[in-house]
């Protein structure tokens, strides 16, 4: 809750635990709202709401981390800092593992909000030179990673857009450690990222060498996908298939130093066993295509996870140090598209058990909650998707045995023999349908086709189109690729390819596509059960990454495949807000009068009192040891009104008591001048009367010496001894201002026109006159100094003057 503001405003609802009505209208009202005043995260409870802007927004800089440094997850305005302080606090307080699982679509900010959780924990962890370096190749991982992943695509595929996890463990000081797994192809836009992701790379401690091996193996990715196969037939009649440009297949070999012929023959043959002999059979075109993609695809993922290893080995903590991990899963969201074929369904799948996992430990989170509380807990209806997770993963008839089933049974295999099959074992599934399965009901729906079938996943129902599954299922590496790659002179490519060795040559069918991402997502559901979870939620807010346009109809959508109705349910799921008693008594002492306006008990002594006063029903309310309980927003609602109509009686009653002692203050002050002014009056008065006695006197003093003075002039004057009198003092006053001026004459620049002012009154003239024969004779010598050139100019733009003046 945002201490700040009030609840009962639609866009300062910062947690949607207390959103009343619950509705997909009002959850998306909301979220429109705090986007329109740029408020772009929103809760959850503890999970964290981000609408991606598309814009820079100045929330991110040093002082917000500070803010947000070991801050109270719910007293400040929600925000990505928030939870990723939480979970390092967790990490180095606590000692627990966590884990922050960032979902969304591809364009809704996962990415960025990785780096942002990377930034803040780099930010707040340790300092130290050691430290300070490890974090350092830590986010400098990030441009070498997206250096290597694809280019931006309009609609992410399983096969090239993985999760990505990142592991930060921390020893006893908090070194970090890295570990993200990803797939894709080379995205290298231009040569500033090129350079960029170099420069990464050189502090990360790659050698030059190392760069020139990594740089050369992603070539060969790039270089199989123009290598063209050409079809002949042999003299048995059977298709074959050859390269059609050999000197695409002979860059190739150039780079990674190896026989042309080897490769041809690996990619346009294939080596089976039959009754205990090595075979050679031709391959055809298609088959030649699919070994090719299937190379390439293999040598890129491995080469990714050679990537990520080194990277650790660059940044990994000394041996026997204790380590803490926090994972951070920036993952694909749930998809339903128009089409949705192999990819969307172990998406989807993925998106399914990550679901089960939120719930079963939210709720799980909760329990332990109410037991730290000493509050009883009651059980939870919600709805488990553990019935979808196992129509897919069952491992004797779920959807994906099947597959693997169809894809390794002998004889010939499709897409309709494997469709056939699910519609015979899930007949009955309320959670499977299919044109047949409907047909078998009598259920007419013309949006779902024959080829088609369609779960009802915990974010809606998604009609999957089998075609391609069997093939891409199927996604084999020929074991002569392998062998081929081993042959190779490149150390690193060799490196990728070990059950290339011909010693080590293994008979068994390697793994299906399906059962290598079912093994995964059972692996990371272990990796996240043993951690602390954290969770963020990323909207695309409109499909053109337009800056702060918000799409009603596009983010409706993803709040219901993020399953944001149903995080809020369960949060909700018993009592929905919960806080300190510290902090819940300071917002709302003043409903009480015995707790107002101070309160000398214990916090919760004081919240007990406040709550009996304010008789809100016994059944709204719990009292753990540290918190107070309230079940329903409506409850906390009333109590957020009762408070703001609270606050405006203080407000109204601070202003009545400030204008009171302001008048009271204004009055005294008034009347202390009153009394001041009034003795002061009273005693002027007096002194007047006696300075105007006193200046009268001197007035008439003064008037008498003036008249003996003007009497003894007119008799002086009178004389003619006055007359040589006053010649000689002019001539000796005249003489001294002379010799005066001559020692301290103005500068000689015409510019220049200040002149000493005359000391006495009856010089003014004879001044004024120095001055103007001093300025024009300092004009005639500039004159006399300026070069013809000069002079001829000067006299054009006098002339120029005179004819423009007044104009």
């Amino acid at each position: 809750m945002e201490a700040t503001t009030s609840l009962l405003d639609a866009a300062a609802v910062g947690d949607l635990v207390l959103l009343d009505p619950l509705t997909e209208e009002s959850l998306l009202h909301t979220l429109q709202e705090r986007f329109r005043h740029s408020d772009i995260y929103t809760y959850i409870g503890n999970v964290v709401i981000s609408v991606n802007p598309y814009r820079p927004l100045p929330i991110y800089t040093p002082e917000k981390v500070q803010e947000y440094h070991n801050c109270n997850f719910f007293a400040v305005k929600p925000h990505i800092y928030a939870i990723a302080d939480d979970a390092y606090r967790s990490l180095r307080d606590r000692d627990r593992d966590q884990c922050i699982l960032i979902t969304g679509e591809s364009g809704a900010g996962k990415t960025e909000a990785s780096k942002l959780v990377m930034s803040y924990v780099a930010a707040a962890c340790s300092k130290g030179e050691e430290v300070d370096k490890v974090k350092e190749q830590l986010l400098q991982s990030n441009p070498v990673l997206e250096g290597t992943c694809p280019a931006p695509c309009a609609r992410p595929r399983a096969s090239s857009c993985p999760p990505e996890q990142l592991k930060l463990r921390q020893d006893c000081r908090h070194y970090g450690y890295l570990n993200r797994e990803s797939s894709g192809l080379p995205g290298v836009d231009d040569a500033a990222n090129f350079r960029a992701m170099q420069d990464a790379m050189r502090v990360i401690g790659f050698s030059p060498a190392e760069v020139t091996a990594l740089l050369e193996v992603t070539a060969v990715v790039l270089k199989l996908g123009n290598v063209e196969l050409s079809s002949s037939f042999r003299a048995s009649g059977m298709e074959a298939c050859s390269i059609a440009e050999p000197q695409e297949l002979q860059e190739i070999c150039d780079l990674i130093g190896l026989d042309p012929g080897v490769l041809e023959q690996a990619l346009c043959s294939r080596t089976v066993k039959a009754r205990d002999e090595m075979v050679l059979t031709t391959l055809s075109v298609p088959q030649g295509y699919y070994g090719r993609d299937a190379l390439a695809k293999n040598i890129y993922s491995r080469l990714f996870d050679w990537l990520v290893n080194r990277i650790n080995t660059s940044i990994q903590v000394k041996p026997g140090k204790q380590r803490k991990v926090m994972g951070v899963l920036d993952i694909y969201g749930f998809e339903i598209f128009q089409d949705n074929g192999f990819e969307q369904f172990i998406i989807n799948y993925c998106n399914e058990k990550l679901q089960q996992i939120f719930i079963l430990m939210t709720l799980k989170e909760e329990q332990e909650e109410y037991v730290r509380e000493g509050i009883q807990w009651t059980p939870v209806e919600f709805f488990d998707n553990s019935i979808i997770c196992n129509l897919i993963e069952n491992s004797k008839c779920g959807i994906l045995a099947m597959l693997d089933e169809e894809c390794l049974r002998p004889g010939v295999v499709n897409e309709d023999t494997f469709l056939a099959k699910l519609n015979r074992l899930f007949a009955t599934h309320k959670h499977y349908e299919s044109k047949e399965t409907q047909n078998a009901q009598h259920v007419m729906d013309a949006s779902l086709p024959s080829q088609c079938f369609r779960i009802h996943h915990y974010a809606g129902k998604v009609t999957y189109n089998v075609t391609g599954f069997i093939e891409k299922n199927n996604d084999l590496l020929f074991r002569d690729l392998s062998q081929a790659m081993w042959a190779s002179r490149h150390a690193l490519l060799r490196s990728l390819f070990p059950e290339g060795d011909p010693q080590k040559v293994s008979l068994k069918l390697p793994p299906t596509a399906s059962f290598q991402f079912k093994a995964s997502v059972a692996t990371l559901m272990k990796n996240l059960y043993s951690k602390n979870p954290n969770y963020i939620r990323c909207i695309k807010p409109n499909e053109t990454k337009t800056a702060m346009l918000f799409t009603p109809e596009l983010v409706l959508a993803q709040i219901r495949y993020l399953g944001l109705m149903e995080n809020v349910r369960v949060r909700r799921a018993g009592y929905a807000f919960r806080q300190l008693y510290d902090s819940f008594l300071e917002r709302y002492r003043m409903l009480s009068p015995r707790t107002w306006p101070r309160w000398t008990g214990s916090h919760r002594e004081g919240t007990e009192v406040l709550l009996a006063d304010l008789a809100l029903p016994p059944e709204e309310l719990a009292f753990g040891h540290t918190k107070i309980f309230i079940r329903s927003p409506r409850t906390l609602f009333d109590l957020e009104r009762r408070r703001q109509e609270r606050v405006a009686e203080l407000a109204t009653l601070i202003q009545k008591i400030f204008r009171g002692w302001r008048c009271r203050t204004q009055y005294q002050l008034m009347r202390k001048s009153q009394i001041v002014i009034s003795a002061w009056f009273r005693g002027h008065t007096q002194k007047n009367k006696y300075k105007q006695m006193k200046r009268s006197a001197l007035i008439i003093q003064a008037y008498a010496r003036g008249w003996k003075v003007r009497r003894a002039y007119r008799r002086y004057f009178r004389s003619g001894a006055s007359t040589r009198l006053a010649n000689f003092i002019y001539r000796r006053l005249l003489q001294k201002f002379l010799v005066g001026l001559a020692r301290n004459l103005p500068p000689l620049s015409v510019l220049d026109r200040t002149w000493p002012p005359a000391p006495y009154k009856f010089l003014a003239d004879a001044n004024q006159e120095l001055r103007s024969i001093f300025y024009r004779w300092k004009c005639k010598k500039y004159r006399e100094q300026l070069k013809p050139q000069r002079r001829a100019l000067l006299q054009a733009k006098l002339h120029a003057s005179e004819l423009f003046k007044d104009k």
